[in-house]
């Protein structure tokens, strides 16, 4: 078995291109998909590249919302007291299991909190202990700090659990209410399946440590390894003040103050994003020390920029052809009221490869499978959680959001693709027991 797993992972290493290049060709696939997914007498393949066209920028403000959500999880992850705690948690990391075990529980911890907090944390602590721990194979940390990435949309930052969340969103138009959070993130099914990643992703790191016991840790260049910037000693007491972040930061405060007494505060996405650059702010002491955190931070987010537009181009081809109604109607078809969160957990994990966002994949799935679940009469909670955990499940496979991870780690996905791919298979088994059974 360690062989079989060695021999694609050198396969997968020589000929896995970037991921800007995945885009390019899974931009193709689907042109050509949705083309011939046509009646063949009524094929318009200038059509279908208008759907590409007009969706290229349907997804900027989306684009914007991630990048600033990544951004934020940087500015707090970088900061001088989550460091110093990182430093101290991985002075008690000894030995090459540990080493493992602590890449992966600081990453599903980080991750389930907010999912662009996670990917940095996961990469700065595999930074922090392959520097420790030079006996490690440096990309089995780096993949285990990816793996925890998998239980995001079970987190705190799960965008189709805060779009259903969310007044005026789909929750609105589709299902006709908001649905809380106790019902989704903090659901009995959501937690069950959460505690089973807990367990099951250190067990196939450990294994995929076993595999690569004998490999040297190829550890990084000294540019990699550099600290984070220290804080700037340039321009007046202002800049190195905690005034003007205490000014910002109350203005917060007050904000969400009244926004709970009035009864109309609510944990969704842009909330999120507003919670962590406030802790940001607070975190790094001065406006300075903030800014610097955020020029750093900057160029971690450039490939998600450049390949979003493609995403959502595909996204609007498979929406407005059709296509993406009869992925998700040929597993409705094919499930029953037992099977139907199954099958809809496997077509939400295929639309993934093509569509790499929860919500933008909400949007193209959410009005078959809400209008599916109460034909067959089944809770609409469930179902939006086995999108998201589909979503989640084969962000293993699909290389978009391994890239800020492994722009800091100093990797590329091929360094790590053959182990995300044993985490892909091990999760799922366990992933669709939970959605039959439960």
């Amino acid at each position: 078995m360690k062989a079989i797993i060695r021999f694609f992972d050198r396969i997968i290493q020589r000929v896995l291109p970037d991921p800007f290049v995945i885009a390019i060709f899974l931009t193709l696939a689907t042109l050509v998909w949705a083309y011939y997914a046509q009646p063949a007498d009524s094929r318009d393949g200038q059509q279908i590249i208008g759907y590409w066209g007009d969706g290229f920028w349907s997804l900027a403000a989306f684009t914007l919302q991630m990048s600033m959500i990544l951004i934020g999880g940087y500015v707090v992850a970088t900061s001088k007291p989550v460091q110093g705690l990182l430093k101290f948690l991985v002075s008690f990391v000894n030995t090459p299991v540990a080493a493992v075990l602590f890449c992966t529980f600081a990453s599903i911890v980080a991750s389930w909190i907010n999912w662009g907090f996670g990917l940095v944390v996961g990469a700065i602590v595999a930074l922090e202990v392959g520097r420790k721990l030079t006996n490690v194979p440096f990309r089995v940390l780096v993949a285990s700090s990816y793996s925890g990435f998998l239980v995001w949309h079970a987190g705190l930052s799960g965008s189709i659990p805060l779009l259903l969340n969310s007044e005026g969103k789909l929750s609105s138009e589709l299902v006709g209410a908001t649905i809380p959070l106790s019902q989704t993130t903090f659901s009995t099914l959501n937690l069950v399946a959460l505690a089973a990643m807990v367990l099951l992703l250190p067990l196939v790191n450990l294994y995929n440590l076993s595999v690569c016991s004998d490999e040297p840790s190829h550890f990084l260049n000294d540019e990699t390894q550099e600290e984070v910037t220290a804080v700037s000693n340039s321009g007046n007491w202002l800049n190195r003040s905690w005034l003007p972040m205490l000014v910002l930061v109350g203005l917060a405060v007050v904000y969400w103050y009244g926004q709970i007494t009035l009864g109309q505060f609510k944990l969704d996405l842009n909330t999120v994003i507003m919670i962590f650059f406030m802790l940001g702010l607070l975190l790094h002491g001065s406006p300075t020390a903030f800014i610097d955190s955020i020029t750093e931070a900057t160029p971690k987010i450039a490939p998600i920029l450049i390949q979003y537009p493609l995403y959502a181009a595909i996204m609007a081809v498979l929406k407005q052809s059709g296509l993406a109604q009869e992925i998700s109607q040929w597993f409705v078809d094919n499930s029953n009221q037992t099977t139907f969160p199954l099958m809809t957990f496997y077509s939400a994990g295929m639309l993934n490869l093509l569509v790499p966002s929860g919500g933008g994949q909400w949007a193209v799935q959410a009005d078959i499978v809400i209008g599916a679940a109460r034909e067959l009469n089944v809770p609409l909670p469930k179902v939006a959680m086995a999108v998201a955990w589909g979503d989640a499940w084969t962000n293993m496979a699909q290389p978009f959001w391994a890239i800020p991870l492994l722009t800091i780690a100093g990797l590329k996905i091929k360094d790590i693709m053959g182990f995300c791919l044993i985490t892909l298979l091990v999760s799922g088994a366990a992933l669709s027991l939970i959605f039959l059974l439960l």
